[in-house]
């Protein structure tokens, strides 16, 4: 088994065991997404059920919709850009104090959106909106410094989430035509597939190939290319003209073209593996996720919030926790094999989205159901994480190497 995510990791000076927690932006950012994570998906479902009021600064589904964005799914991505681009230049990103900073801050946009009713107008969108630039400066530095311009593609995404993030507070303040807080969160699960798309495409095949040793699993550069210009499409599409059908021919395409580009990813040899199985598990769930959303489009007979949460809880929340789960076993120093527990994380996180896709379409009367089995599972998967991660999070690496 191997250790390592990418690449080897960058030195820098090793923090004392206390600080071990500051010492890589997966350690913090990581913690703090699954304990989000667990806790807001449970507290969404009393909202829904009327037993809890959501802020009053965002509609109920905008709230849902913008911190499981804004508040899960850009920790992680925080997390492991943090950790990545430190990787990819050899130079260090934030660490120690700075990085207890931009964890606070991150925190403090949480606080400020859910108590916003408490604070002044405006002071809850200038706290929650300051993160996404202060990530993105401490990425941007070490990438120009390097000239490390294969990832600037990922500064971008990240601009075009604070724009989406702006919208979504500038409705909230009514200075934007109400339903743009919806566009720019449907534009924002994009921009989170093509990140996705962009980093599995690297990513899996060499995973898969290392770990089982069949040399024939590759990637093909051209159907990589194709798979992430359609999905930039679909993306602009979308947030220009959402529910057109040119919006959704292109997620049909999209969808096609991103199950044809992993078929020689060697998915047949990663049952055994569940480090891999959740990862490839998540592509599948983008793959159908984008043809569901082409076919309701098209007219089919699906209603389109099946596709979001299949591209949502299935996509997105088993690639997040797997690769959440495999980062923080490669770069504590631990050998790449799920501990027991995080086997049964993958399986309840998988058991969640089909409860929240499948379960509406085969049984509607049960809709309530399908949202609660769907809320347990989420939360037991990252409850898992941060019971087996906690500890390794909080310690120093067992090789002894800094990070």
């Amino acid at each position: 088994m191997q250790r390592s995510l990418l690449v080897p990791d960058v030195d820098a000076p090793p923090l004392p065991p206390s600080s071990a927690i500051l010492a890589k932006g997966f350690r913090p950012f990581f913690l703090a997404a699954a304990v989000f994570a667990a806790a807001i998906v449970p507290l969404w479902l009393l909202v829904v059920q009327g037993s809890v009021s959501s802020t009053r600064y965002l509609q109920p589904s905008i709230w849902h919709a913008h911190e499981m964005i804004f508040g899960f799914v850009v920790a992680v991505i925080a997390g492991f850009l943090l950790t990545a681009v430190g990787n990819w230049t050899q130079r260090e990103t934030v660490v120690g104090k700075p990085l207890l900073m931009l964890t606070s801050l991150w925190l403090a946009g949480r606080l400020a959106v859910t108590f916003s009713a408490a604070l002044p107008r405006g002071l809850p969108a200038a706290i929650d909106l300051a993160f996404l630039p202060a990530l993105t400066l401490g990425l941007a530095r070490p990438l120009i410094a390097a000239k490390n311009r294969r990832n600037f593609v990922m500064l971008a995404i990240l601009g075009a989430l604070f724009l989406a993030n702006l919208a979504v507070h500038l409705d909230a303040l009514g200075l934007l035509p109400n339903g743009t807080a919806r566009r720019a969160s449907l534009a924002s699960i994009d921009l989170i597939l093509l990140m996705i798309l962009l980093i599995s495409g690297r990513v899996f095949p060499m995973f898969t190939r290392n770990a089982t040793g069949v040399q024939s699993i590759r990637s093909l550069p051209r159907l990589d290319v194709a798979c992430v210009v359609t999905m930039a499409l679909l993306t602009v599409v979308s947030a220009a003209a959402p529910g057109s059908r040119v919006g959704a021919g292109l997620a049909v395409l999209a969808g096609l073209v991103a199950a044809a580009r992993a078929a020689h990813w060697g998915t047949q040899y990663t049952l055994r593996a569940p480090l891999l199985w959740i990862l490839h598990g998540g592509y599948a769930w983008l793959v159908v996720g984008l043809l569901l959303r082409g076919a309701a489009g098209l007219g089919a007979p699906v209603a389109e919030s099946l596709a979001t949460h299949a591209l949502t809880v299935g996509a997105i929340g088993s690639v997040t926790l797997g690769m959440m789960a495999r980062v923080s076993l490669g770069h504590t120093g631990r050998m790449l094999a799920a501990p027991a527990p995080m086997v049964g994380a993958f399986v309840a996180i998988n058991i969640a989205a089909m409860a929240r896709v499948l379960g509406p379409l085969l049984a509607p009367e049960r809709y309530l159901d399908s949202l609660m089995v769907a809320a347990v599972m989420w939360a037991i998967a990252f409850v898992m994480f941060v019971f087996v991660y906690a500890p390794f999070l909080f310690r120093p690496r067992m090789d002894g190497r800094p990070g």
